[in-house]
């Protein structure tokens, strides 16, 4: 396996790094997204660690910063954020082609790496699978009451509360607000996203962590945020509910990493799978 350091796109404003393994071609790329802010490393190096692994395992890999992020710049056109997402995941399918000589393409992404994902993977046909990471979630009826029931029937939060009223010896604290967040998209419209992805033949991998317990907080939540479709076959779920945002930890990033290489091994095996050393 080698990896290959590129600047590509339509202005020569993108920098991603290629893992190439030897002898892959016309096989399944699987090109990774910036997660927030972070570049293309991802965070705690979780991208070099995921797409070095599955080169290790026979897979064609880009992990890539997109327009205005880590070291890629702006194409200076009049592009929406979202034509830009498209257009750099164009550019990135591109390279892979001539690179690897893919065809059809596995995207991962990480909160808002995963909403950039799920843009590209609703309408782009050389989109044949997707990791979403933490995507899009709702708080739904039943995230409430599992939220919401504990913390009612807790004696200990009732005499805090008392304890914390004017005149009761406590001081008012503002909750403080999250620092991974998703902008949601319309529910329906997500619904719909979905069943069209999986109408066309897509297989869909979502692992949500802990770490956004602030919106979801069970595995039922799945199906209580996008009904039937999460029951389809070509659909994986997982819940990871000890897990941080952005899996700070060896141990966690190592089960993640086990578990997508697991689900792509399953549903898109390399072509060199088997083959004599």
């Amino acid at each position: 396996m080698r990896e290959e350091a590129h600047r590509f796109g339509r202005a020569r404003h993108l920098v991603g790094i290629a893992g190439v393994p030897e002898g892959a071609r016309g096989e399944t790329g699987v090109i990774v997204l910036n997660a927030g802010l972070v570049h293309r490393i991802g965070p705690f190096r979780l991208h070099v660690e995921l797409t070095r692994q599955l080169n290790a395992a026979g897979y064609p890999t880009l992990r890539f910063d997109m327009s205005t992020l880590g070291d890629s710049g702006a194409t200076g056109g009049g592009m929406t954020r979202t034509q830009q997402v498209c257009a750099d995941l164009d550019d990135a399918m591109v390279l892979m082609k001539n690179r690897a000589g893919c065809e059809r393409f596995v995207l991962v992404g990480l909160c808002s790496g995963a909403q950039n994902a799920h843009v590209v993977a609703s309408t782009d046909p050389r989109v044949s699978g997707a990791v979403f990471l933490d995507g899009y979630a709702y708080r739904t009826l039943g995230y409430k009451l599992r939220h919401y029931l504990p913390r009612v029937a807790d004696p200990g939060r009732w005499t805090r509360w008392l304890r914390g009223r004017p005149g009761g010896g406590g001081t008012d604290k503002a909750a403080p607000e999250p620092v991974f967040a998703v902008a949601p998209a319309p529910r329906d419209q997500v619904i719909a996203d979905f069943t069209g992805m999986v109408g066309r033949g897509m297989k869909l991998y979502l692992v949500y962590s802990g770490g956004i317990s602030n919106y979801f907080n069970h595995a039922r939540q799945f199906r209580e945020c996008f009904g039937k479709v999460m029951s389809h076959p070509s659909v994986t779920t997982r819940y990871l509910a000890e897990t941080d945002h952005t899996y700070i930890l060896t141990g966690d990033r190592a089960r993640l990493l086990d578990g997508i290489g697991g689900w792509l091994a399953r549903n898109f095996p390399p072509a060199t799978a088997g083959r004599s050393p």
